[in-house]
């Protein structure tokens, strides 16, 4: 793997050519990671989600996902990963709009289906990112430049790719309605029935379009919902542990840490010392 690291020998970026049995086993990274495959096709599993794909693909992860592939026919792939320390998605929102796009959402599909011509485009860039780490002193500027290229194009696919309905045929007005109402509700009602009830359909019905549309359950929607904003509070504010349990409106910060460390299995002191604090946590105060 070819990497470059801070002073104190953190971690901050990083290009590598997988083994064919790497992500075979469920993995957990404090990167963001993004995998890149011009050929072959499995099923990627982020946390709840399931998401089969064939190349050429690029499949993004959040840190500390729980991630893996398996039915995994996969000839060639990268994988880039970077620390938010090196490239601040928060901060450079506006610029590359790939945070809530490609990471952090948990009602697309993180997988962006390249054509074979995006493909060579990708491939050039990772060419360029490897050329540089092969310099005597890599330069982190041209790096970073490099990265936010990267996901900048990324990003104006996956945005085409919606527009045109690609990533989904058959919009279901349903499911949209349950999207705008778990997102206003998340924080108080937690059960797939309270949502059944606001849409006049049945529990049932509710799950088995959710499953159909979402590729995950209303109580996995419901779930990582909550959990997103939790890891939201840890990563861009510096408020402490039991203030965020506060607005998550648990009964303590016990309880809240049991939950976020059932789900993403650390705790979440851990999940704020492996991430950071973004550098924007000002700007939340």
């Amino acid at each position: 793997m070819k990497e470059i690291r801070d002073k104190s020998g953190e971690f901050l970026l990083g290009l590598k050519e997988p083994q064919d049995d790497f992500l075979c086993k469920p993995a957990q990274f404090s990167e963001y990671t993004v995998y890149f495959i011009p050929e072959g096709q499995g099923t990627f599993h982020a946390d709840f989600g399931a998401f089969p794909f064939k190349g050429p693909v690029l499949l993004f992860s959040t840190p500390l996902q729980v991630i893996y592939i398996n039915d995994c026919r996969i000839t060639k792939s990268n994988i880039i990963q970077f620390h938010s320390d090196f490239y601040c998605i928060e901060y450079h929102r506006e610029e590359v709009a790939c945070n809530g796009l490609l990471f952090n959402n948990i009602y697309l599909d993180p997988v962006v289906v390249l054509t074979e011509r995006e493909a060579g485009i990708f491939e050039l860039l990772l060419g360029q990112i490897n050329d540089e780490f092969m310099q005597p002193a890599p330069s982190d500027i041209v790096l970073r430049a490099f990265l936010q290229l990267f996901l900048a194009k990324a990003s104006t696919i996956k945005m085409n790719a919606i527009s045109t309905s690609q990533d989904k045929p058959e919009k279901d007005e349903l499911m949209e309605r349950f999207r705008q109402l778990l997102n206003v509700h998340f924080l108080d009602l937690h059960k797939p029935s309270d949502y059944a009830s606001l849409l006049a359909v049945s529990p049932d019905t509710l799950t088995r379009r959710c499953s159909k549309y979402f590729r995950k359950s209303p109580s996995q929607l419901i779930q990582e919902r909550l959990i997103l904003e939790a890891k939201k509070q840890l990563h861009l504010t510096r408020q402490s542990i039991k203030e965020i349990a506060y607005n998550l409106k648990f009964q303590d910060e016990f309880y809240f840490s049991r939950v976020f460390k059932k789900f993403t299995k650390v705790s979440p002191q851990t999940f704020r010392d492996k991430t950071g604090i973004s550098i924007v946590a000002d700007l939340y105060k």
